[in-house]
């Protein structure tokens, strides 16, 4: 823990002794630069207190000091005593760095550095900010551009490690003193900007004597937009932004180092109002005051209007007179003075010889040619270029002077003045010596006097002609205005040039060297600004150049922008981020070899297995070491894609896995028609060779059943027979068995084959029915028929009285038949005849109802049957199911029981009908 905090510790001292520009130790202790020469050094100046190395030499070095100042000599103190001295040196030391790590963990949770809040807290923070200046907008002309320096100051106010004093390189904290340039409006700590200040006074008035010195009052500039300032404003309180309350207290719902009161400074440029903000950071945002104005050219009514955007136009034709006093204004109302008139027009030059095309708003031009005019002699003609005006006097006229301006001749124009003899006497170009020459027209020739010149240091003399200057080869080893450099011009004169060398030195930032001139004291801040980038790039904060080490990327909202690492083109949707991409979950899609499917399971070309095989431990001493895991692709799994498959005997088509398709069975029984096409194969749902395709696949195989059955086919109407034959396909054979019969009155039996009953027409019937006796059926009266035994209704002709019963042969009369049919008299059946019909009717119902209920048993046997072979059992050694069902009574006897049913109703209704009789 200790050795961490020292850590930390460390690289705060390293930052802190960049901010002087002086070299800097782990420890935190640094000297000052060359301004610095009145303090031997110090400890963090950019924080506020002392850093954990920094306090550890300082307990070092206290401990040492306060050994024994006995030289060699001095007895030594025992092994005890020596012990005792390193413990407590170490407990001294100890509590030194506890103490440093304490406040340092105190410092960091109060600075403005810390995790502050989530993207959440952010996005609240932004609507707040969005909110305060909305009303800036929201009216007539807002602009809201003007605000954004503004709000860009307030957002960085709050945001955490955003505000950076450019001085020490470090982060502003909400409880440091801070001072705010009134140019750049960038924040400094109070401590960096007093020294900077110093420094620089003390270096702009280092070079003067000391009469001068304290005489005048020295500027010093911002370090970052060099305003100046004079001493008098050395900042040496600390302020709210706008000025009003020293030392304003810490607030955590106001902005950082703001008093919370109304701004109230005079809006830049001044208009009269002033800000309406609460004490702010940055410049005050344009003014949000409403008045009345017109426009430019005054034309349009008045308007209301912001007041920073007060002056506006009207759109409307200008129509003020132009400079040429011809045109007017055609360009849209506008501020200023109305420009050059546009047009072009044809106009003649001062003399007036030529005419050309020219702008309006330029009347007056020069011609290239000689104006050639004669002059008032009469000889020579004017000179001069085009011009306005008269000509003037001829140059030549009147009384002239001699070439070396010593004699006048009054001569004509026409006559060249002539030399006067005497000596030229100008002086040369030295400055020094006379022309010697007599009297000459043109230039004096060089001086060519021998001279002792000395050179320009005045170090060294010799003789040699005047007009050639002497320069000596001794370099001048004066120091440059840096204090660093020598002249090391040759014959250097005394006034030594600044020096033109660049700087060099490292700044502040560790990033770039000083691009300057060389020059005395501390380099301003580096100028640059570095973007601090997401992984992708597209989202950047720009941070003072040394805060990129330390300032945390922005959160970017774009989408990752990395090729995939597996297999697929495209990767899952996510945020830009730094470091390895998530998992792919994409259905990895891969074509399986075996079937050709795709494969649907997420993505596994990147899978974390863990790494079997690796050092075992030697004994229990040996601490296990951590599972490793590596990243490997997986082979696709099985593959799970339905395939309709159908079972061995071709009863049904089941979606089976494709990775498990082949010959299956269903369970079922075969059903296939066997080879005597009654019956079905009971077998368990087997494979089956279809000898004949065109069949179909109802038909048996050789792997099916044989039928050992007889034949049940249905006998022909009339031959209760059953077939001799074994179960046989087709048709069978005609029955030759003698079937007993009753004739058409039910009296006689007579004997008939088989074949012939059921093979015989409805007259051939008739006449093998027919016993040759009087029918003894009777009529529909109830009599006798008179006939011979025959089929079919009896004709009615009867007179007899009959007696007349209800429907059920119960309620009886005597009746006349013919009345009886002829008035069509009935009888209707009382209570007792319903309810024996009820009765008989409940017992049919309970026979249906029974026949179903052991349907639905047998269905529900089978169904469970069913779901049990679908259970997990084995598929080899798997028994047969076989559904035992329970036949009922009237299952069992009920071919015997219905005749029998049907005979007790027919004895029961004759014994009721002839028992009333």
């Amino acid at each position: 823990m200790e050795a961490s905090w020292r850590q930390v510790a460390g690289g705060r001292g390293r930052a802190r002794g960049r901010a002087t520009g002086a070299p800097s130790s782990g420890n935190g202790v640094h000297l000052r630069g060359a301004g610095g020469g009145r303090e031997k050094g110090s400890v963090g100046a950019a924080g506020p207190g002392p850093s954990p190395g920094g306090a550890a030499t300082a307990a070092a070095a206290g401990s040492s000091s306060r050994r024994s100042p006995a030289g060699p000599g001095a007895p030594q103190p025992s092994a005890a005593n020596a012990e005792l001295m390193s413990q407590r040196k170490f407990e001294e030391i100890k509590k030194a760095n506890q103490a440093a790590a304490k406040k340092l963990v105190e410092e960091h949770f109060s600075s403005s550095s810390e995790e502050e809040g989530d993207e959440d807290f952010e996005g609240k923070r932004g609507k707040i900010v969005a909110n305060t200046f909305i009303t800036y907008t929201t009216q007539t002309d807002g602009d809201i551009r003007e605000l954004e320096r503004t709000k860009q100051y307030v957002n960085e106010a709050f945001q955490a490690g955003a505000m950076t004093c450019l001085i020490c390189i470090a982060s502003v904290r909400r409880n440091q003193a801070v001072w705010s340039c009134s140019g750049c409006f960038c924040i400094f700590h109070m401590p960096c900007i007093q020294k900077w200040a110093k420094d620089s006074q003390f270096l702009i008035s280092s070079p003067l004597t000391d009469d001068d010195f304290g005489k005048r009052d020295y500027s010093w500039p911002c370090p970052k937009c060099r305003f100046e300032y004079k001493r008098s404003d050395t900042p040496s309180r600390y302020y709210c932004y706008c000025g009003k309350i020293e030392d304003p207290p810490l607030d955590p719902w106001l902005v950082p180092h703001s008093c919370g009161q109304v701004c109230e400074r005079e809006f830049k440029p001044p208009c009269g109002h002033k800000c309406l903000l609460l004490c702010h950071p940055g410049p005050c945002p344009p003014c949000p005051k409403m008045v009345t104005t017109t426009c430019y050219c005054k034309k349009a009514k008045p308007i209301p209007r912001r007041c920073s955007a007060k002056e506006w136009s009207c759109q409307l034709p200008c129509g003020r007179k132009l400079l040429c006093g011809q045109h007017k204004c055609e360009n849209p109302c506008h501020a200023g003075s109305c420009p050059p008139c546009p047009r072009v027009s044809r106009q003649k030059c001062v003399c007036g010889k030529q005419v050309a095309e020219r702008s309006c708003a330029s009347p007056l031009w020069h011609c290239d040619q000689v104006c050639g005019k004669t002059l008032p002699c009469g000889n020579h003609t004017c000179e001069r270029v085009c011009h306005v005006g008269v000509c003037g006097e001829c140059p030549r006229s009147g009384k002239r002077f001699c070439p070396c301006q010593k004699s006048k001749f009054s001569l004509p124009c026409t006559e060249d003045v002539p030399t006067c003899g005497d000596s030229c006497d100008k002086v040369l170009e030295c400055g020094i010596h006379r022309c010697s020459q007599r009297c000459h027209r043109g230039p004096c020739e060089t001086c060519r006097q021998e001279v002792e010149k000395q050179c320009r240091c005045g170090k060294h003399t010799k003789r040699m002609p005047c007009h050639k200057p002497y320069l000596c080869e001794t370099k001048c080893v004066k120091m440059r205005d840096c204090q660093k450099h020598q002249c090391r011009r040759k014959c250097c004169p005394g006034n030594c040039p600044p020096c033109d060398q660049n700087c060099g030195r490292t700044l502040g930032c560790r990033n770039h060297k000083c691009p300057s001139v060389c020059h005395r004291g501390s380099c301003y801040p580096c100028p640059e600004t570095v973007d601090v980038k997401c992984s992708c790039g597209n989202t950047k904060v720009t941070v003072p150049c040394g805060r990129e080490r330390t300032t945390r990327p922005p959160k970017c909202k774009e989408q990752c922008s990395r090729p995939p690492t597996c297999h697929h083109t495209s990767q899952e949707k996510h945020r830009c981020h730094f470091g390895s991409c998530p998992p792919c979950h994409q259905p990895c899609q891969k074509v399986l070899e075996k079937c050709g499917h795709l494969c649907p399971a997420p993505c596994h070309d990147q899978a974390l297995i863990k790494q079997t095989g690796r050092h075992q431990p030697t004994g229990p001493w040996e601490q296990p070491s951590e599972p490793a895991f590596i990243q490997t692709a997986l082979p696709c799994p099985p593959c799970q894609v339905p395939i309709p498959m159908e079972c061995l005997g071709k009863h049904e088509v089941s979606p089976l896995p494709c990775h498990a398709v082949g010959p299956y069975s269903c369970k079922r029984v075969c059903g296939r028609t066997l080879g005597c096409q009654n019956h079905t194969c009971m077998k368990e749902c087997h494979k089956v060779t279809e000898v004949d395709a065109s069949t179909g696949k109802n038909k048996a195989g050789p792997e099916c059943l044989q039928c050992e059955e007889g034949c049940s086919k249905s006998r022909p109407p009339g031959c209760p027979h059953p077939c001799v034959l074994p179960c046989h396909p087709g048709e069978c054979p005609p029955c030759v068995q003698m079937l007993r019969i009753k004739c058409h009155c039910k009296i006689t039996s007579l004997y008939v084959e088989c074949r012939k009953i059921t093979t015989a027409d409805v007259n051939e019937k008739n006449l093998l029915s027919c016993c040759k006796n009087q029918c003894p059926k009777e009529l529909p009266c109830g009599h006798r028929c008179k006939e011979m035994c025959h089929p079919g209704e009896c004709p009615f002709n009867c007179n007899q009285k009959v007696k007349l019963r209800c429907p059920c042969k119960r309620i009886k009369k005597e009746l006349q038949c013919n009345k009886v049919r002829e008035n069509q008299i009935s009888i209707e059946c009382d209570t007792t005849c319903k309810e024996m019909k009820r009765k008989a009717s409940e017992i049919k119902e309970a026979e249906a109802k029974a026949a179903l209920e052991e349907e639905k048993r047998r269905q529900q046997a089978e169904l469970e049957a069913f779901e049990n072979r679908l259970k997990g059992r084995r598929k080899k050694n798997r028994k047969r199911d076989e559904v035992a069902v329970e036949l009922t009574l009237w299952q069992k006897y009920r071919y015997c029981l219905l005749p029998l049913c049907a005979v007790v109703v027919l004895v029961f209704a004759w014994y009721i009908a002839y028992d009333v009789d």
